[in-house]
């Protein structure tokens, strides 16, 4: 069914894209510096101002009383700076605990014209007290007291939110409230807290992409230079996980995803510190971090617009920076022998007029249960039937399960239970499928075109996502070909293979998200039912885990053992002493009929 011969040519191409790729590497952006030293910030004021606060208000859940009365004090305090205009837009947004009227505080200190710089802190916490998590919200108070009667020559902005704990509503409203397109937001986070994880400084996107290069080094460089340690940074295989899946649960996610040039700072990382979480105070840890702020504010103040003033999609490997395009044609080029080789088998075993279309149908019709399953869950999102559903990722324990989530849970599971047993059998019969298991040269055929369509698919979309069916692509090749004889253990250890990419892609970004095994499952439905993940995708994945558990069956019925074949027997024909040709085996009368 399958030609080595296309598929050894196809493999050329490689080494192409392999040598271009080489080429297009070029040097990361440069952090923007300055000789300017920032000696007025005062870890005394911002930790007072933060002890005031969380006594004041301990209890601060997005929306409600304590969240609202410390806008308005935040709101107060601008005003009382003289310098700043003050406005507290409100509006609705989905949290943690459902639908509630956010307010957002914007104080804008007007400079030359020109992109002009935004700092963001939320101040709202799902724990009592939270005193970490309402640092970033000090450290931004106390920049805007130093920086205010125009010691920047740009336009500033300081923006307190709320729901950055959970749902990111703020940010995901701010940038229709932004006054023309800023040319850096920095975000601040945890500033204080006794719990570390690095990265400190990160741009990932709830969108495409990731946040802009150069201000994320422009930050680094400022922590390096002020707290005298490492930063940290991503490997190119971990930035590969979150641009195939873009997921975060911190602010710059939906900053990012807007196009805008975004950072995040906090000695928590993305993630937000336990709400115990004590803040270090001898030394003050808000010290060193909050200079890095006023650092690179200042920086960004005396630099002309940053080299890549919006979100990217590159990837930084060896300190060099591969483009988007070559990465594009890097996963063109791994995807195209496996491609023209299902091709090619397709083509041959319609020559033979064996059905290929109703084991396509018979696949769609098998994916089709677990599609309308996710379609479910969207459903109980959108009537809210679900605790809370926002439209941006959720860390862990934001929102309990509880009983209604447990309820919604296992009417998804039944939902996909029907579909297999109702709808599946009559999307095959309209379809033509055939009932029975998934077998034969045809269906080899189906798998691979629908596994490689897919594929395509995905590589028009986002290439990083499309790179992890390159080994299934590959694999599954020797697992359908029927003139190919696996033992069965080598069989279903490449259809392991082909499910690898999924699986380490899955991990890592539980990792890195702090996801157990059941808040990741939790974590996945809520992605469905808040809309970031939408129709195509429940197709596409639905699509791929079909032809995963396709390809299991097949390789489960592989041979347990290779068994040569049998050698024909020769006898003589005639007497003994006849040394004709029929006695030495060179005719078909010396064959065993």
């Amino acid at each position: 069914m399958l030609d080595p011969r296309i598929y050894r040519a196809a493999l050329i191409p490689i080494l192409f894209a392999l040598i271009v790729g080489a080429f297009s590497l070029s040097d990361r952006p440069r952090p923007i510096g300055t000789t300017l030293e920032p000696d007025a910030f005062s870890a005394s004021r911002a930790t007072a101002d933060l002890d005031a606060w969380v006594r004041a208000y301990p209890a601060r859940r997005a929306g409600d009383s304590g969240d609202a009365a410390l806008a308005a004090r935040l709101a107060g305090a601008f005003r009382a700076m003289g310098s700043y205009q003050v406005t507290t837009p409100s509006f609705e947004a989905e949290t943690a605990d459902g639908k509630r009227r956010l307010t957002t505080v914007i104080a804008r200190q007007v400079g030359q014209p020109g992109p002009g710089l935004v700092v963001v802190a939320h101040r709202d916490a799902l724990g009592r007290g939270a005193r970490a998590e309402l640092s970033g919200t000090a450290a931004m108070m106390e920049l805007a007291r130093v920086v205010r009667g125009g010691r920047l020559k740009r336009t500033i902005t300081f923006v307190s939110t709320s729901g950055g704990s959970a749902g990111l509503g703020g940010a995901r409203d701010l940038p229709q409230r932004l006054t023309g397109r800023p040319g850096a937001v920095l975000v601040l986070g945890d500033l204080a807290g006794a719990t570390v994880r690095r990265p400190f400084v990160a741009g990932w996107s709830t969108g495409d992409g990731v946040g802009s290069l150069q201000l994320r080094r422009t930050v680094e460089a400022a922590v390096r230079k002020e707290a005298g340690t490492n930063p940290g940074g991503a490997r190119a295989t971990l930035q590969w996980a979150r641009l195939a899946f873009p997921v975060t649960v911190g602010e710059q996610g939906p900053l990012v995803a807007a196009d805008l040039p975004t950072a995040l700072m906090s000695v928590s990382g993305e993630r937000s510190p336990p709400a115990d979480d004590p803040i270090v105070r001898n030394p003050p840890r808000v010290q060193p971090f909050g200079r890095a702020a006023l650092r690179t504010l200042t920086a960004l103040d005396n630099a002309p617009t940053l080299a890549d003033a919006g979100s990217t999609h590159a990837l930084v490997t060896l300190r060099k920076v591969l483009p988007l395009w070559a990465v594009r044609l890097l996963v063109a080029s791994l995807l195209l022998a496996p491609m023209l080789v299902a091709i090619d088998g397709f083509a041959r075993v319609r020559r033979r007029h064996e059905p290929v279309g109703p084991w396509v149908w018979w696949l769609l019709a098998a994916a089709a249960p677990i599609a309308v399953a996710l379609a479910f869950a969207w459903f109980l999102g959108i009537t809210g039937l679900l605790p809370a559903t926002p439209p941006e990722p959720v860390a862990a324990g934001a929102i309990a399960v509880g009983t209604s989530g447990t309820v919604a849970l296992v009417a998804i599971g039944l939902v996909a239970l029907l579909g297999w047993i109702a709808l599946r059998p009559a999307l095959m019969r309209r379809g033509g499928a055939r009932p029975g298991p998934f077998r034969g040269e045809a269906a080899g055929a189906a798998l691979l075109v629908t596994w490689c369509a897919v594929a395509g698919v995905l590589w028009l979309r986002n290439p990083y996502a499309a790179a992890l069916l390159v080994p299934g692509a590959h694999a599954l090749l020797a697992v359908v070909a029927p003139e190919v004889r696996l033992r069965r253990a080598l069989a279903v250890g490449l259809v392991v293979v082909a499910a690898a990419p999924f699986l380490l892609v899955d991990l890592s970004i539980a990792g890195q998200l702090g996801l157990s095994p059941a808040h990741f499952a939790w974590f996945c439905v809520l992605l469905v039912a808040g809309g970031v993940v939408g129709p195509l995708g429940w197709v596409i994945w639905s699509l791929v885990l079909t032809c995963l558990v396709a390809a299991l069956v097949v390789a489960l019925r592989s041979r347990s053992s290779v068994t040569p074949p049998e050698t024909p027997q020769i006898t003589v024909r005639g007497p003994v002493s006849y040394a004709g040709p029929g006695s030495l085996g060179g005719t078909e009368s010396a064959l065993r009929r």
